[in-house]
C-alpha cells in the first residue's frame, strides 16, 4: 500500500510522479526528524475547498489548502485539500510557475504535519523558509508533462 494517495473531487489529477514525490515527502519530513504514515491529497476545486472549510474549520473563505492532522509521536500522517483553482490564481499573482506553486502548497502541508506553523508572529517566514528548503530538493522528475 502507498503511503501518499492523490485523489480528485471535480477537477481533474494534477500530473505528478508519485515515486518521485513519495521520496521527496519522506527526505523532507526525514530533515525534520519525522517518518511518513498515510497522506492522502484530495486535489479539488474552489467551491469543494470552500465548503471543507465551513463545515469543518467554520471558516469562510477560500484556501489553498486544509491539512488534516492525525500525525501521532514522529509518523506523520494526514488529510491535505488543495484547491487548484487558487493554486493558479496564486501562481499567476505571484507571477510563478503553476506547477513550482503546486509543489509548494503540496510540501506545505506536509511541514504542518512536522509541526511548522504559520499563523503567529513570525511563523510565515520561518514556513516560507522551510518551503524553499523543501523545494530545492525536488526531483527533476516529479512533475509529469504531456
Amino acid at each position: 500500500m502507498s503511503k501518499v494517495c492523490l485523489m480528485a473531487e471535480h477537477v481533474e489529477l494534477p500530473r505528478l510522479n508519485e515515486s518521485a514525490l513519495v521520496a521527496w515527502i519522506e527526505a523532507v519530513a526525514h530533515a525534520h526528524n519525522r517518518v511518513v504514515g498515510q497522506l492522502t491529497y484530495i486535489f479539488c476545486n474552489d467551491a469543494y475547498i470552500l465548503s471543507t472549510n465551513r463545515e469543518f474549520l467554520q471558516h469562510d473563505y477560500y484556501t489553498d489548502i486544509i491539512t488534516f492532522d492525525y500525525s501521532n509521536s514522529r509518523r506523520i500522517s494526514g488529510d491535505m485539500v488543495i484547491s487548484l483553482d487558487t493554486v493558479a490564481s496564486n501562481a499567476e499573482m505571484l507571477a510563478c510557475d503553476y506547477g513550482s506553486e503546486l509543489l509548494r502548497v503540496v510540501i506545505h502541508g506536509v511541514l504542518h504535519l512536522c509541526g511548522i506553523n504559520d499563523k503567529g508572529p513570525g511563523e510565515r517566514e520561518i514556513m516560507e523558509a522551510h518551503e524553499n528548503r523543501a523545494l530545492a530538493i525536488i526531483p527533476s522528475d516529479i512533475l509529469l508533462h504531456d
